[in-house]
């Protein structure tokens, strides 16, 4: 069930996505509330798992990590034990950015970040050595970023 979330709840969370550094009394500034109703809100919020993490968003190519992947596994059989396996394999898997079972032609859909074609052939050596019910994969270099991030929209209403 989803959350009880009001006008001011939507623009902290708004106001959070863009920059988790902001400090309750600027946040508060904007949206008119005082910093200890932002405080009180924002505690609400992370308890109630609206806000589920917050983390640094780091430059890929900062830490030599210059390759994009987006990689489609179909499998050959979709047995629980083996999905179980398999999907326990994708999160430990610290390469694996993100990773959606899917409908349509395929099964999963992997973004992974590598520091090469020679790291990432390595991590497909694994995945399908690890996981023999992987049938083929398809690969997609991604050539440059316009977009990345995990932003959610969140209706606003205008003040």
């Amino acid at each position: 069930m989803p959350a009880e979330l009001d006008k001011f709840d939507r623009r902290i969370l708004a106001i959070m996505q863009r920059d988790a550094r902001r400090s309750a009394e600027t946040i508060g500034a904007d949206i008119g509330l005082s910093a200890s109703a932002v405080q009180r809100r924002m505690a609400r919020l992370r308890e109630q798992g609206v806000i589920a993490a917050e983390v640094a968003l780091i430059d890929p190519r900062a830490v030599d990590r210059r390759l994009t992947v987006i990689t489609d596994l179909e499998l050959e059989r979709e047995r629980p034990e083996l999905l179980a396996s398999l999907r326990q394999w994708i999160t430990a898997e610290p390469a694996i950015q993100q990773a959606w079972y899917v409908a349509g032609e395929g099964d999963y859909v992997l973004v992974v970040s590598a520091r090469d074609v020679d790291d990432y052939d390595a991590l497909m050596q694994r995945l399908v050595t690890a996981n023999t019910n992987v049938k083929r994969f398809r690969t997609r270099v991604a050539l440059d970023t316009l977009k990345r991030g995990l932003a959610v929209p969140v209706d606003v209403v205008p003040a």
